[in-house]
């Protein structure tokens, strides 16, 4: 009997190495193929387009006439140029000179 549980620990211990190995394998060659396919793409890939900027906001036009039309305007101008400045579009010294554009 200690014979025949030796012969089935060896095949177990065999058979579990083995199966470690062959999965290791398979993983090492699994990355190889995906290192490669992403060599490929990147070798046909086209380049990156430039990094394109938004537009800067218009300057703003002659004051009109009505006051409430012009201060509702200046409100939404500067909303937007908030919103530029909150997107990261405007540095903080744009966001000031165009402020004291649209108040001035």
């Amino acid at each position: 009997m200690p014979g025949l549980l030796r012969g089935v620990a060896r095949t177990a211990v065999v058979a579990g190495t083995a199966t470690a190995v062959s999965n290791r394998v398979s993983r090492r060659q699994a990355g190889r193929w995906a290192q490669q396919d992403y060599e490929q793409q990147q070798q046909y890939a086209p380049p990156p387009e430039p990094q394109q900027y938004a537009p800067q906001p218009p300057a703003p036009a002659a004051p009109p006439a009505d006051t409430a039309d012009d201060m509702t305007r200046k409100i939404d101008q500067l909303k937007q140029l908030g919103d530029l400045k909150a997107q990261g579009v405007l540095t903080d010294e744009e966001f000031e000179q165009q402020k004291r554009v649209l108040l001035a």
